[in-house]
């Protein structure tokens, strides 16, 4: 009863002692309180643990989600230089395939009258008397050196 008194902030001098079974009631119900008062505590500290945790997961996960957005940039960042250089390359490119291009269409134009030519004339061999062939035709000889 002292310990209620005091709790409650009057002098705990002018109390009269109490008997045995009104101080084990008393008693009965300060323990209870302290128990709902401690759970409740223990209650209180384990959920704001939870929440740190909780809090602590989702910034871990946050920055994880950052670093890989910013690695994906990077590496999005060296795909469009590449690309930038490859499209660089390809006008050079592209200028050189339609200058071959004409090149072969002028060549075709001023070989097209010789190979006519050409083949003319393998016809003619080919088509020459009808005799067996004569004596092969020696390769000429260079001219010996006077000395």
């Amino acid at each position: 009863m002292r310990t209620k008194m005091r709790i409650m902030g009057f002098n705990a001098e002018a109390v009269k002692p109490l008997n045995e079974g009104a101080a084990a009631e008393l008693g009965a119900e300060l323990l209870g309180e302290a128990t709902i008062f401690a759970t409740a505590g223990c209650c209180l500290v384990l959920e704001y643990w939870r929440q740190q945790t909780q809090r602590r997961r989702q910034d871990s996960e946050r920055l994880a989600a950052w670093e890989a957005l910013r690695v994906e940039v990077g590496r999005l960042g060296l795909a469009l230089e590449a690309l930038q250089a490859q499209a660089r390359e390809a006008a050079p490119r592209a200028a050189l395939d339609e200058l071959r291009t004409e090149l072969r269409a002028e060549l075709r134009a001023a070989l097209g009258p010789l190979q006519a030519e050409l083949r003319d004339v393998r016809k003619q061999l080919s088509t020459g008397p009808s005799g067996p062939p004569g004596p092969p035709v020696p390769p000429p000889q260079p001219a010996e050196r006077e000395h």
